[in-house]
């Protein structure tokens, strides 16, 4: 059964790629590639895909710079593909916001089951119109910035729609649903996308600090996505 997921392989080694794109067409997903940022930049501009899977030694920009750049804008599925004994790059790869890793030389069906876990973990966090989730309704000030609950949008002080990504309106909304309560790491992924903190994993600060970016009238002096030290984050509606 396909799994209807569009997948970008970016790796420079041409066999690499031509194994993970037979690997994945045959399993149903739809697979586009690259072999450097460039290319992968380009193949963003066309669409954006469900998942990356992204090589770290690529030349020119190393898939950490490419990884980093690529959380920061989007909120898609992103697996680090490392060589074997690799282990700062990994930390690393996870620090700046990648979803898993694997190691060279790897087996497709391990690659595929781990492309499958990260692809379920960001389906979870934007749920079909129509179900319980989406029906949630309300309006609430966020800053400089309201949520629309039933819309799940994000608007401006003059009306302008915000852009806001599927994972950062589920954050909103789970913390928006607790406000002056600190939720951890854990709890916030658990909420959001069904699965534990990893202390490797920064995600959830990278999508907080670009959430300020937008709703914080000083982002460097946030009044309204609290930093609660050692733990995690909360809402602080004025």
């Amino acid at each position: 059964m396909g799994e209807s997921a569009r997948v970008l392989v970016v790796d420079d080694d041409p066999e690499v790629l031509e194994l993970l794109r037979e690997s994945l067409t045959g399993h149903g997903y739809e697979v586009a590639t690259a072999t450097d940022g460039a290319a992968a930049r380009a193949a963003l501009e066309g669409s954006t895909p469900d998942a990356v899977l992204l090589d770290i030694g690529l030349p020119g920009e190393d898939g950490l710079t490419l990884a980093r750049q690529l959380r920061e804008r989007l909120d898609i599925g992103i697996i680090m593909v490392t060589g074997a004994g690799e282990t700062v790059d990994r930390i690393v790869g996870l620090e700046v916001g990648a979803d898993d890793y694997v190691t060279k030389p790897f087996d497709p069906r391990e690659l595929r089951a781990r492309l499958k876990s990260v692809l379920r973990r960001y389906r979870r966090a934007s749920p079909p119109a129509g179900s319980e989730q989406s029906q949630t309704r309300g309006r609430i000030p966020f800053g400089r910035c309201t949520l629309d609950l039933e819309g799940r949008r994000l608007f401006d002080a003059d009306g302008a729609e915000v852009p806001l990504t599927a994972m950062e309106f589920a954050l909103l909304k789970v913390l928006a649903e607790r406000p002056n309560r600190p939720l951890s790491r854990d709890q916030i992924l658990n909420l959001t996308q069904n699965r534990d903190w990893d202390p490797m994993d920064r995600s959830i600060d990278i999508r907080i600090a670009r959430l300020r970016r937008k709703i914080e009238a000083d982002p460097g002096k946030p009044e309204v996505l609290r930093t609660v030290r050692g733990y995690g984050y909360m809402f602080a509606p004025r």
